[in-house]
């Protein structure tokens, strides 16, 4: 648990109250600083994985931490945007990627009880849904003004497309073993 990509990781669970704190401060830049903070959750989320591979620190505790982290920080964020805006938009895409990620989980564990984890390994899909899920996030967050927010939401719709499209292709390898 001592090295640096687990430390990264706790790091990242740590935000995430502050995240909140920051969002519902009654001041002015209160949405700036929860953008910052998502923003140094998201590279934390890069620089951990990239540091594990480096380093040579992959550990059994990172590789369960590690995907919890990121998605109990994006759930985070997507149930106080959807909260904040109010808005069908904004909404739609949130229920869709909270689904994808209990869908894709609770696969992920029925695959590895078979033995047959890789199968529904992490994809290059996945990766670009992840960076346009969180430039939207960023964006939507800070609210720093109207022609940004156009941009994050096409951003947050383009998430939502590809996290369908994600969810399709780990679907799709998982099927023979789903249809036994």
């Amino acid at each position: 648990m001592n090295n640096i990509p687990n430390i990264l990781t706790l790091f990242r669970v740590v935000l995430i109250p502050f995240f909140l704190i920051a969002f519902y401060l009654p001041v002015e830049w209160a949405y700036i600083a929860a953008a910052l903070i998502f923003s140094l959750a998201a590279i934390t989320d890069y620089l951990d994985g990239y540091l594990a591979r480096k380093l040579e620190q992959s550990t059994p505790f990172g590789a369960f931490l590690d995907p919890v982290a990121d998605k109990v920080m994006v759930v985070t964020a997507l149930v106080v945007l959807v909260h904040h805006y109010q808005d069908l938009w904004v909404t739609i895409p949130a229920v869709v990627m909270v689904a994808r990620e209990v869908i894709i989980s609770a696969l992920r564990e029925w695959m590895a009880e078979l033995g047959k984890r890789s199968t529904v390994a992490v994809s290059n899909i996945g990766k670009y849904k992840t960076t346009f899920q969180m430039i939207s996030l960023i964006v939507l967050i800070a609210q720093l003004h109207p022609m940004l927010h156009i941009v994050g939401m096409v951003s947050l719709w383009l998430a939502t497309g590809l996290t369908l499209w994600s969810m399709v292709v780990y679907l799709r390898a998982a099927w023979p073993v789903l249809m036994r």
